[in-house]
This record gives structure tokens, C-alpha cells and sequence, in this order.
């Protein structure tokens, strides 16, 4: 097998919370739609915890898992959004993002007992979640005429694609899911349909 087409990824939201001399980690990991929602996610947790010294993060996105992002807030350099990425990374999750909230409690913890703090609130959040595993699929939109619905709707039950979308009229259109291992045969089978057009959406 040349590529892999699935990642893993989270279901739910999970919480979780470590304790060091005083001071408090909140960890929260999340799954997301898009690389925009830690925008989101950051600003609640900051507005639910608008006393907390500290709101860290790290996000890994895209299905090939190439695009990451993290933050120290204030935090010494490589002390806090680091250690949550490496635990990401670790894991081999993608499509998401964890916030470390801290409450300061009065006592340093000096440079390794930060990492470990926020290395260890990821993880206890991550405990908490349910690990899903999802393949990389192609969408595609098909454009077609009302007589060939038959063969196009027996193509798709016997490959079992993913309808996205539908509307049917004279020229009728489905928008499909196609696992990135199926793409090649799927497309072919479908160019040898008479008259149905093909057009690339994006990858998922």
C-alpha cells in the first residue's frame, strides 16, 4: 500500500484536570471542523475562565496531519504548547485541539515541571475521549440526465458511495463521498457512463 487513507481523531470533547503545588491544569481536547474553530474554542474557555493566568494550546489539522499550530501564552518558550503538540503527535491524532487552562498557585514549577504539567492535563483530557479512526475521502459532484439516474444510483449502491447531496430535475446532480483507495476505480467506472459529468469538490 502505497499511502495511507485513514487518521484518527477524536468523537467527543473530553476534559481533565492535574494539580501541582497550588496550581491547577484544566485540559481540554476537541475535535475540529476547521482549522478556524481554535479561534472559538480559545475565546470561550477564556471568557469561562476569565481569572485563569494561563490559556495554552496546540492543534494538529488536515488529514496528512501537516498543519500545526500552538501557543504559550505567556508561558516560557516550549514549556506549555509543546508538550500538549507532543502528546498530539504521540497519539497520532489530527483534526484537533487542546487548551491547558492555568490557575497559578503561588509556587513556581520551574521548566520541567511546567512540561510535564501540561504534558499530563492533554493526556488526561485525551483519556477521556473516544479515539475514532475516519478515511480521506474525495468529494465529487456528478451532473447528469434525468434517463440515467438508474445506472448512476446502481453505481453508487454498488461501490457504496456516500450521497452528500442530491436535487433531481431534468439534469439532476449528487455530490459523493469517495475513499481516496476507491477513487481511481470509482471514476472509472463512472466515465464510462454516457454524458456524466465529473467535478472535483475538495478532500475531506
Amino acid at each position: 500500500m502505497l499511502f495511507d487513507d485513514t487518521y484518527f481523531t477524536i468523537e467527543k470533547p473530553g476534559e481533565g484536570i492535574f494539580r501541582d503545588r497550588g496550581s491547577k491544569f484544566l485540559g481540554y481536547a476537541y475535535p475540529l471542523k476547521s482549522d478556524q474553530d481554535i479561534k472559538a474554542i480559545v475565546a470561550n474557555l477564556k471568557h469561562e475562565h476569565s481569572k485563569a493566568n494561563h490559556h495554552c494550546w496546540a492543534m494538529r489539522w488536515s488529514t496528512d496531519r501537516s498543519v500545526f499550530r500552538l501557543n504559550d501564552d505567556g508561558e516560557p518558550s516550549g514549556t506549555a504548547g509543546r508538550p500538549v503538540l507532543n502528546t498530539l503527535l504521540s497519539r497520532n491524532l489530527t483534526n484537533i485541539a487542546v487548551v491547558v487552562v492555568r490557575y497559578f498557585g503561588g509556587t513556581l514549577l520551574g521548566v520541567p515541571g511546567l512540561i510535564n504539567a501540561y504534558r499530563t492535563a492533554a493526556e488526561l483530557a485525551l483519556n477521556e475521549c473516544k479515539v475514532v479512526e475516519k478515511t480521506i475521502n474525495d468529494v465529487y459532484t456528478l451532473s447528469f440526465e434525468y434517463q440515467q439516474m438508474n445506472d448512476v444510483m446502481k453505481l453508487i449502491k454498488e461501490d457504496n458511495l456516500e450521497i452528500l447531496h442530491q436535487q433531481f430535475d431534468n439534469n439532476c446532480e449528487i455530490k459523493i463521498s469517495i475513499r481516496k483507495m476507491q477513487v481511481n476505480q470509482v471514476l472509472g467506472r463512472l466515465q464510462k457512463l454516457s454524458s456524466v459529468k465529473l467535478r472535483f469538490d475538495h478532500t475531506v
